[in-house]
């Protein structure tokens, strides 16, 4: 990331291994005893999507997700951002003053900055200025366990990097050199001459080389993955989305009884799992948590993350969950929803779980139920409540892509017997001399499974005669 880049650059790295590499820390060494002190700021302009009531809320705890304490907040309304400053002269003064009386470290803007304006304010407060979606990358970059999210993450800090380079190297641009100057202390020309412009052009190449390395690694895990769900089509799957920090691992572990990481921090969850989730009565779905989502998510790191999100875009049905007990809870569900219709989700059946409703305002909740659109449930993944509930929708919802065959089975084969029971209805039983003829109510889904599986088992129309063939369009 960009203060990284300052220290190290990747020319002094090129041939280094990537294990052997220090990480990407835009707060410098937080190994230290006391955690950095940031001041956070930010610049309301006209349609902001922030929390009026409290408009730094979702910075300040993305700040403590990074583990950097918050000393001091400021705010200025304008209808755009200074060019220099992104703050007004008057109020950038005032940031001075709070940040040397809090001692703050770092200070850290709600907007994305341009590297001048960068620039110009650590010029002018003397300390790292690092703006929204820096934090958000370096949060990412701290949770990212396997190799996937890894190369996203780094490609997604790369691409945020690339167009800033020209702005780190500016303490290069007074050094003559190469024909940069007449004479001895001659000043480099605009941006052309002398070793400043050779380490950018030197930094952009190996920027430039290791973002199409990346791009071809990401693109072959997204061509295994979309293979790896696209060979599950033929079970029903459901996907947890939502804001992060809504509760959708909470629920995952309630529902399906496995241990996937909780913590009470933004972006807990940066890998998709995808579990068994039986609904009881030898029913079962997969069942998938995905990355949470967050309002102004850089557009880069959506499109880095496209393949983690696979299981989304193919899924049956989205459970979007919502922390019905935030302030922010409708801001929070709009933010999805924009992502969702940016990666084409738009269309996919969703059922809305209006979770944390143990401990939610009832008449926040009440309003949100009369005025929220259908297929909302009031569910609690701590204490259980209305899960039962939506066991039994999602049960609907997997055998609503039913249909009514009949099936010959050997006597002899009891195990494919055993197994389509569990899956499906069973209407009638008649024993034939030569086989088992079953009439069922099955989804379409599971009988393609069943037939991939059982070879054995003949699916026939209840008027037709026996044929492997006959069913063929109601699957």
């Amino acid at each position: 990331m960009r203060h990284s880049i300052r220290s190290q650059t990747p020319s002094d790295h090129r041939d280094t291994p990537r294990s052997n590499r220090p990480a990407r820390d835009p707060f410098g060494d937080r190994s230290t005893k006391r955690p950095e002190r940031a001041v956070l700021a930010g610049v309301l302009l006209p349609n902001t999507k922030a929390d009026l009531r409290n408009p730094l809320g979702e910075l300040a705890a993305l700040t403590e997700s990074a583990g950097v304490q918050v000393v001091d907040t400021m705010i200025q309304k304008r209808t755009e951002l200074s060019a220099a400053y992104a703050l007004g002269k008057g109020r950038l003064a005032e940031l001075v003053e709070r940040v040397t009386a809090a001692q703050a470290d770092v200070v850290i803007f709600d907007n994305d900055l341009a590297p001048r304006q960068i620039r110009g304010l650590e010029e002018a407060v003397g300390r790292k200025v690092i703006d929204r979606s820096e934090l958000i990358l370096d949060i990412f970059a701290s949770r990212a366990k396997t190799r996937e999210a890894q190369l996203q993450v780094e490609l997604a800090q790369l691409e945020y990097t690339a167009p800033r380079l020209r702005g780190l190297w500016t303490h290069l641009e007074r050094i003559a050199g190469g024909g940069g100057g007449t004479a001895a202390g001659a000043v480099g020309g605009v941006g052309t001459r002398g070793p400043g412009e050779r380490q950018i052009e030197i930094d952009r190449r190996v920027v430039k080389e290791r973002i199409s390395f990346l791009r071809r690694e990401i693109a072959e895990i997204d061509r295994r993955k979309q293979r790896e769900v696209e060979s599950r089509s033929d079970r029903f799957t459901v996907s947890l989305v939502g804001y992060t920090n809504s509760g959708k691992s909470t629920l995952l572990n309630k529902l399906t009884n496995t241990d996937q990481f909780v913590a009470n921090l933004l972006f807990a969850t940066l890998d998709t799992k995808t579990v068994r989730w039986s609904l009881g009565e030898g029913r079962s779905v997969l069942l998938s948590d995905t990355v949470g989502f967050i309002r102004d998510l850089p557009h880069k790191l959506v499109a880095s993350f496209r393949a983690t999100l696979e299981e989304a875009i193919h899924a049956d049905l989205l459970l979007h969950v919502v922390d019905i007990s935030s302030t922010t809870a409708w801001q929070q569900m709009e933010a999805v929803d924009s992502v969702l219709v940016s990666l084409g989700c738009e269309k996919i059946p969703q059922l809305t779980l209006l979770n944390k409703c143990d401990i939610a305002d009832h008449s926040a909740m009440a309003e949100m139920l009369a005025q929220h659109r259908r297929d909302v449930l009031r569910i609690s993944a701590l204490t259980g409540e209305g899960l039962d509930e939506l066991v039994r929708e999602v049960t609907q919802r997997a055998k609503g892509d039913a249909v009514d065959v009949t099936v010959r089975i050997a006597h002899t084969d009891g195990k494919t017997v055993a197994e389509l029971v569990k899956v499906a209805d069973v209407l009638a039983r008649r024993y034939l001399s030569e086989c088992v003829e079953l009439d069922v109510r099955v989804n379409r889904a599971q009988l393609r499974q069943l037939r991939g599986r059982y070879p054995g088992m003949t699916v026939v129309t209840s008027e037709g005669p026996p044929s492997d063939t006959d069913a063929e369009g109601d699957d």
